[in-house]
């Protein structure tokens, strides 16, 4: 039986209900300020403290993914070096020296609770295209029914800057959306987001990020990590599209997740969104690259957004990229504001002659195209 979701007593109603007041799933994602005392230098009792609060939630039926950086670490330290690398090809072999030794220590601190780990090396290219993605999806999924613990990490030994995530915090976001985990636990040596404007606090709860919430971010300084409050925010807007709840907090207290769960935790919980996006808008909405973008007016902004219906030639003011049809392209307003992305029925060298064009006129030089929509609402994710 699923855990009482007790995290939210303090929190609105909505939430309760979009968690439907259990937690069957949970996704955790461990900083490499977490798990290290400085490059090489493991935290080896963090960990075997981590080891017996996941052991805890597996006894309550409670199904756990995690998250875990220090690759790069571990391998600087293996190497001597006391700065994170600048170069690409150090960085990655960093990271292939140190996943490893990574995995080892996770071994170490899961086995003696009887826990199987398996590792998993991801880059964006694994979640861009719609089959890929479902392969991460059903190779989570079958893990989890077999009792076993993923050990996820961005695969930094063949990443480069077209299809890393930079910070785990997205990472885990994507797949706490995937496996439709109904909370994810940022834990680094931050205590949560700090109300800067309101004498220095921890907001303790969060029901909507904001463009103020978002000017309380700050980044990251540490030689190891990349991560700051501002990736943390990037992944709570994630899963709160996804229906899934966030909390951000630290982890040097080592029993985190048994507070997070009892609501006694000091951090931040992220509110789900009261009508999370479904499994395709969720895909098109933060999986995929995007290939171009389309401006469009008032008018179609306003139809697309507020009255959920299909983007149409007729709004569209310009465009930028070459992209085909059945590309994903983002949809910007003539503010510069991303509103939405989804896939084009037309290609980046058709949008000239339909552009400003009623859809009967479209569809007259283009009998192969079963719509005249630039793009359809059911292949439409709005952001806003």
């Amino acid at each position: 039986m699923a855990v009482c979701c007790r995290c939210f007593h303090s929190m609105s109603s909505s939430t309760k209900k979009a968690t439907d007041g259990k937690i069957s799933c949970v996704v955790v994602k461990l900083g490499t300020r977490l798990l290290t005392t400085g490059p090489g230098q493991i935290d080896s009792t963090r960990l075997s403290k981590m080891g017996t609060a996941v052991r805890k939630l597996r006894d309550q039926s409670v199904e756990v993914v995690l998250v875990s950086s220090g690759a790069v670490g571990l391998g600087m330290g293996e190497l001597g070096l006391t700065e994170r690398p600048s170069d690409a090809a150090a960085l990655r072999a960093c990271a292939a020296i140190g996943q490893s030794l990574l995995m080892n220590l996770w071994r170490d601190a899961l086995e003696p609770h009887g826990l199987v780990p398996a590792q998993i090396l991801l880059t964006r290219e694994d979640f861009r295209s719609r089959i890929s993605s479902r392969n991460v999806e059903d190779t989570l999924r079958n893990l989890l029914n077999l009792g076993v613990i993923p050990i996820v990490n961005e695969n930094d030994s063949v990443s480069d800057e077209e299809i890393r995530f930079g910070d785990n915090d997205v990472l885990s976001a994507l797949l706490a959306s995937l496996c439709k985990a109904d909370l994810l636990i940022l834990l680094s040596t931050a205590e949560g987001l700090i109300d800067r404007e309101g004498g220095g606090e921890v907001l303790s709860f969060v029901e909507e990020i904001t463009p103020e919430i978002e000017a309380m971010a700050g980044g990251s300084e540490s030689q190891t990590s990349v991560g700051g409050m501002i990736t943390k925010l990037e992944a709570a807007k994630i899963t709160a599209k996804s229906g899934c709840a966030c909390f951000v907090g630290s982890g040097d207290d080592p029993s985190i997740l048994d507070r997070v769960l009892e609501g006694e935790a000091k951090g931040t919980f992220f509110a789900p969104a009261g009508l999370p996006l479904k499994s395709r808008k969720r895909w098109l909405a933060f999986f995929p690259k995007t290939r171009g973008v389309l401006v469009v007016d008032e008018g179609a902004c306003r139809a697309v957004v507020q009255e959920g219906k299909s983007l149409l030639a007729k709004g569209l003011s310009s465009f930028r990229g070459e992209f085909s049809k059945g590309d994903v392209v983002a949809i910007e307003t003539e503010e510069g504001e991303i509103v939405g992305q989804g896939v084009s029925t037309f290609s980046s060298e058709e949008l000239p002659l339909v552009q400003g064009r009623d859809g009967d006129d479209i569809l007259s030089d283009f009998p192969d195209r079963k719509r005249p929509e630039l793009i359809h609402r059911d292949h439409l994710a709005v952001l806003v």
